[in-house]
């Protein structure tokens, strides 16, 4: 950003559109850590609770309760005009199966993506599809992981979730199937563009979808002859089944995406499943990089329509 009144300090309380946060830290242009920056300076500033859109101006207060307070009204506001622009007839994929002959429907999006230029190229690409039978509606798009006020906000609307190398929260998915919220997550926008033109055409092929059944904390570390390293884990909740496939966390970051199990013990017996609460031993095939730690996530892959 670049300041334009003012000085900013390393500590200070800011809005920022609809998000807050407090200066952590500054950089200069050279990428040197600064204490603070006068009027004109370009600046690097850490600390914001979530990121906003490019062009945003951003205002220092005086404590971090004004903050939060005048971020959320402005997040309840924007919602309210994303609510009063979607209006009441809306429709979802599915729907889109068995258009209305002569009736032009509304589809509503919610977006999120990583960063600010992948959400902008992602809006952009999605805009285009429109034809004359449906008119796509992004109501609310914003930076940073799906949250449970995305879900809400396209419940009330009968939108979808789209997200775009963002995370769904295992707590918003709950929140998610029980409001009955569409979320798709794709990694390519190109997926996004052709799964959009399929459902506008009412050619929607059977999708993948992810179920989490488990997860499981990596405990201690063992090397078995003719196995390799085996991680004694703790099922921490779900289960872990022996056919799923398992990914690899380490603080929240994907060490392995997709593992199949070599080895599932309980004691020195093979078993099917291992249930939340009980202790066990986990291979997988081409992948030992454990540490303790780690969280190991069991999920099925299913077809659904």
């Amino acid at each position: 950003m670049i300041v334009q009144e003012g000085t900013l300090r390393v500590g200070d309380f800011f809005v920022a559109g609809t998000t807050w946060g407090r200066v952590r830290s500054l950089f200069d242009d050279l990428g040197k850590p600064i204490k603070e920056a006068p009027p004109a300076t370009p600046v690097e500033v850490v600390g914001f609770a979530e990121l906003p859109p490019a062009g945003t101006k951003l205002v220092v207060v005086e404590e971090e309760k004004t903050a939060t307070v005048v971020a959320e009204r402005r997040k309840e506001r924007e919602r309210e005009r994303a609510l009063r622009e979607a209006g009441n007839r809306v429709v979802s994929l599915e729907e889109l199966l068995a258009p209305e002959e002569g009736k032009v429907k509304e589809l509503h999006l919610v977006l999120k993506a990583d960063y600010q230029g992948s959400l902008e190229a992602l809006e952009r690409a999605i805009s285009q599809l429109g034809d004359e039978r449906v008119k796509i509606n992004v109501v609310f798009r914003g930076v940073g992981n799906i949250s449970e006020a995305d879900v809400m906000l396209a419940s009330a609307s009968s939108g979808v979730v789209i997200g775009f190398n963002v995370k769904l929260p295992n707590e918003v998915a709950k929140v998610a199937k029980q409001e009955g919220v569409e979320v798709r997550l794709y990694r390519i926008i190109y997926d996004v563009v052709e799964d959009m033109k399929r459902a506008i055409q009412g050619l929607i092929e059977p999708r993948k979808v992810e179920e989490v059944i488990g997860r499981a904390e990596v405990r201690a570390l063992f090397k078995v002859p003719r196995v390799g390293i085996v991680a004694g884990c703790y099922v921490l909740e779900g289960k872990i089944d022996r056919n799923a496939f398992v990914r690899v966390l380490r603080r929240g970051e994907v060490l392995q995406e997709k593992a199949r199990i070599a080895s599932l013990k309980r004691f020195k017996d093979d078993v099917r499943e291992v249930a939340q609460g009980y202790e066990c031993g986990i291979a997988l095939e081409g992948f030992e990089g454990f540490a303790e730690g780690d969280v190991l996530e069991a999920y099925v892959v299913k077809e659904e329509r």
